[in-house]
């Protein structure tokens, strides 16, 4: 045989070979669908047959619509018959006309294949894993000695098969910085890391550990993170921005997270802590995480528009909060990647949608806080009117008192005549002003309304009238001049059913046309107070309005409308809230594979039963992988805020379940045993200098053959330089403070407010007690990629940009710091450069510096000082003499203009600065 015909006989042959042995592969394996076929379909074909098309009627969303009959009248893929299924024959086609996927690139033939075996065995459906719930798992055969509990067996199995080793355990000083940051976000106490560094116990690291996980501070770091999902923020958003006194839900979250409230408590209460039996101020509290939601006190604004987007934020941060997956965008049509409806997004935003806010410029409703004393005073006059009228009615006028629900805001007024929504805030009337409330339900005997109100103008009168304005009239009240907003009472008669109220107003001294007289804020229909005529009535009447009317502290919290408020639920159209479709009841997905437990109300605690059932896939892995991103600065899904199919793959997907499953199951939702058992592992403690076999293989360390290196967030950052320079203020809870910024950066143009710098320790406060106005945010933390808290933020994306070094050099704040550490190391070794410089090391770092660090800093000592000896003012500068803080910042009045303090000073500005500070190693 002539050797180009052997050439060619051996190349078909193998050719031959190869296709039969390929086409075996592929009979011998199953074809998997959420590993294998998802992906394509994702990749290539969605965009054209998915949730926001469907070309010529073929969906590959849905399996019901993947198996449908198109537009054709057959089936696309017909389950066993690869050769007569449209869509195989589609992406085989030589025609660009006819191909799919049109006009795109062709499916390479391995694409191809995958997709035909998989419609030769029978084209099964799968479920993508995030959406199956926790199972039992099954531990890796492992064994090393390198490993200390389960949570290494997995990491340890992947690096074998990857043929990588784990490294070995950092030193104690590492250790004992990461762990410190990781669980408090600040530096341990001296006490602390000496007892850690001294111990020859064997057990000193868990010793550690424990002594974090008690402190006060630990709610603090943890509360940092979930203020970013919480979109918290001390100003309400949009345009005007202005304050908004929410700080308890910030304080509600240190307690919590100190308590160790189990995650499913601490879920239930923030989703639906109104809704439990006898709710106490912190269960009222506590659901402020949904009433971080914008208002919009822009006048001219439409209030149920901005109510609306609430809600949808609402669901939205739901899902991306806690339960880890993009539902947003099923708004306006069926998931394009994710087996969600686009009825199901309405379904879910039921839940959300019969809450009482209304985008009212008074952030209603409220909790109002009272002190001790005025607390005792309720529980006696709810415990007196108990006895009068019993359990229920006692519930409700506790209720009325602690938050002025329910109450009809008035800004749900139509039909005026010489009546407005004044600035889109307050019913507003000039003289024979009228306006209508739609739909006041007068049942169960509602002889009574407490209102409040305002007026500069005496001598007017307004009434209330059944169902018109010349309608029966249900009470009438005069309405003398008022000094500010007032809450008064009326009489009315009594009426039955639901009617339209048509509130009438007069005044004669109104005389310039178009003024307005009378302003109201809130109606709340009830019934009199019961027990007239008993022994304490009149006691207990004045107590009440004392409290009704007593100026407290309050917090925006949530609370569902009464039956006769029900709101009913549509979906919009294409998303949009002016075109309402069908109406919708309360519902969750189905394709979750957790149903309702039996028994749950449909209400929003309901809601918290279904995310919190053990059944759920999604609530334990959303926290878990939060929790290791916090720990490792990647998740075991780097998508945080999507675990579905679009979202990252899982580097440990079995490892990931197996925390998830110890998370519900053996760690009863206790965040404290989870982060213990994570910071135990040999993994947390690994060394994390970098091998070359370890680079090549794993660059960006994602199978944690060494231990992490994380740029420290920006509350960390400033937190930790805080603690080195001895200036962090140990003070916890309370409102937001204004540590120093410049003037002219925080502008509040429509009021004028500034930026009101707090004098003495409250400005050196740990950073997540800082003032948050969404529309300005604290300059040097949006640097470090915080956020502006307008809606939720899952992940936040590190960068690295010179403003950040602008930053840690050059703002007053960190020069402020730099000072108080120079300040530090001279107390503690004056007069002896080299030795200030080792001790500021060794608060730093814990650890001796080396020869070779030493050297450089001294160097950049010598040559500042030989600077500011010729230019003294530079060094007056740089000491602060010029400070426009003045008292607001400790003055070190012994440094004056010293020269070598101020060299000290550059020296220790340039020590914040190094790498091993801003990164945790």
């Amino acid at each position: 045989m002539p050797a180009r015909s052997k050439i060619f006989f051996y190349t078909a042959a193998i050719g031959v070979t190869l296709f039969f042995a390929n086409a075996c592969l592929f009979r011998s394996n199953k074809i998997d669908f959420n590993s294998q076929v998802k992906p394509i379909i994702n990749r290539k074909c969605i965009t054209c047959h998915g949730g926001v098309r469907a070309k010529g009627g073929f969906s590959l969303l849905f399996r019901e619509e993947a198996f449908a009959k198109t537009a054709s009248g057959k089936p696309a893929i017909i389950a066993g018959d690869p050769d007569h299924s449209e869509m195989i024959r589609r992406l085989t086609m030589k025609d660009p006309e006819d191909r799919m996927p049109y006009k795109h690139e062709p499916l390479t033939n391995d694409e191809i294949d995958i997709l035909r075996e998989w419609v030769r065995q029978g084209a099964p459906w799968g479920q993508h894993w995030a959406y199956i719930p926790v199972a039992t798992p099954n531990l890796p055969t492992v064994n090393n000695p390198w490993i200390r509990n389960n949570i290494d067996r997995y990491i340890l199995d992947k690096l074998k098969e990857e043929r990588l080793e784990p490294a070995g355990e950092a030193p104690a000083p590492d250790l004992l910085r990461r762990v410190s940051l990781d669980l408090t976000g600040l530096y341990p106490s001296d006490a602390t890391s000496r007892q850690y560094l001294e111990s020859k116990d064997p057990r000193a690291y868990e010793t550690l550990v424990d002594t974090l996980l008690a402190s006060p501070h630990f709610g603090e770091k943890w509360t940092a993170m979930w203020l970013d999902l919480a979109r918290y923020a001390d100003t309400k958003g949009y345009e005007r921005d202005d304050s908004r006194n929410i700080w308890r839900y910030r304080d509600w979250l240190i307690h919590a997270f100190n308590s160790d409230m189990p995650y499913d408590s601490f879920l239930t209460e923030q989703l639906a802590g109104d809704l439990l039996p006898n709710p106490d101020d912190a269960e009222y509290i506590a659901t402020a995480f949904h009433r971080n939601t914008m208002t919009n006190d822009e006048g001219g604004t439409d209030n149920e528009e901005f109510r609306t987007a609430a809600v949808l934020d609402r669901v939205n941060t739901t899902w991306e909060a806690l339960l880890g997956t993009t539902f947003a965008c099923t708004q306006c049509h069926s998931h394009p990647y994710d087996p969600f409806h686009h009825e199901e997004y309405y379904r879910f935003m039921a839940y959300f949608n019969d809450t009482r806010d209304e985008d009212s410029e008074g952030d209603y409703p409220l909790l109002r806080s009272f002190n001790d004393k005025d607390k005792i005073k309720l529980d006696s006059l709810t415990a007196w009117f108990g006895r009068e009228a019993g359990k229920t009615r006692a519930a409700s006028i506790g209720k009325l008192l602690r938050t002025w629900q329910p109450s009809v805001n008035s800004l749900t007024a139509d039909r005026f005549v010489n009546g407005e929504l004044n600035d889109t805030k307050w019913l507003a009337f000039r003289q024979k002003g009228v306006a209508r409330l739609r739909s006041v339900d007068l049942e169960g005997g509602k002889d009574w309304l407490i209102y409040r109100w305002q007026t500069l103008v005496p001598g007017g009168s307004w009434s209330i009238h059944l169902d018109s304005a010349n309608g029966p009239v249900l009470g009438t009240a005069q309405t003398p001049k008022t000094k500010d907003w007032t809450i008064a009472s009326l009489d009315l008669r009594k009426a039955t059913g639901v009617h339209d109220l048509y509130l009438t107003y007069s005044n004669p001294k109104l005389t310039i046309p178009n003024e307005n007289g009378i302003l109201f804020d809130w109606f709340c229909f009830t019934e009199h107070l019961p027990g007239e005529g008993q022994q304490g009535f009149a006691a207990n009447k004045t107590l009440f309005w004392s409290l009704l009317t007593k100026k407290v502290p309050t917090t925006p919290v949530m609370m569902d409308n009464p039956t006769g408020m029900h709101r009913i639920s549509n979906i919009f159209e294409r998303g949009n809230w002016l075109v309402k479709g069908p109406v919708v009841t309360p519902g969750v997905p189905a394709s979750l594979s957790a149903a309702m437990p039996a028994g749950a109300p449909s209400n929003r605690l309901g809601l918290a039963m279904w995310m919190t059932n053990k059944q759920n896939p999604l609530v334990s892995r959303t926290m878990v992988n939060r929790v290791w991103e916090q720990l490792f600065g990647t998740g075991i899904v780097e998508t945080l805020e999507d675990l579905g199919s679009q979202g990252s793959p899982p580097t440990h997907r079995a490892l990931l379940d197996y925390l998830a499953w110890q998370y519900m199951n053996e760690d009863g939702w206790s965040l404290k045993r989870l982060l213990k058992e994570i910071v135990m592992s040999a993994t947390y403690r690994e060394d994390s200098k970098v091998t070359p076999a370890s680079l090549t293989a794993d660059p960006f360390n994602r199978l944690l053959s060494r231990g992490a290196r994380v740029r420290l967030s920006a509350e960390q950052l400033r937190d930790q330089d805080l603690s080195i320079c001895g200036r962090l203020s140990p003070t916890m809870y309370g409102p937001s403070v204004f540590p120093y910024q410049p003037k002219g950066i925080w502008m509040s143009p429509w009021n004028g407010a500034e930026w009101a710098v707090n004098k003495g320790d409250s400005q050196y406060r740990r950073a997540l007690y800082t003032y948050w106005k969404r529309t300005a945010s604290y300059p040097s933390m949006i640097s470090f990629d915080a956020t502006s808290r307008e809606v939720c933020t899952a992940r936040r994306i590190r960068t690295n940009t010179p403003l950040q070094a602008l930053v840690t050099l050059n703002d007053s704040a960190y020069l402020d710091m730099a000072r108080h550490f120079a300040h530090r190391m001279d107390n503690l070794r004056p007069g002896d450069p080299a030795a200030q410089i080792t001790e500021g090391w060794r608060i730093m770092l814990y650890e001796r510096i080396s020869p070779g660090r030493l050297r450089p800093l001294l160097n950049l000592y010598e040559e500042a000082l030989g600077r500011f000896r010729a230019g003294p003012k530079k060094a007056k500068q740089l000491l602060g003499e010029d400070d426009p803080r003045g008292d607001h910042r400790r003055r070190h009045d012994t440094w004056r203009d010293d020269p070598r303090q101020a060299a000290l000073v550059v020296v220790a500005n340039a020590m914040l600065n190094l790498d091993e500070i801003i990164t945790k190693n």
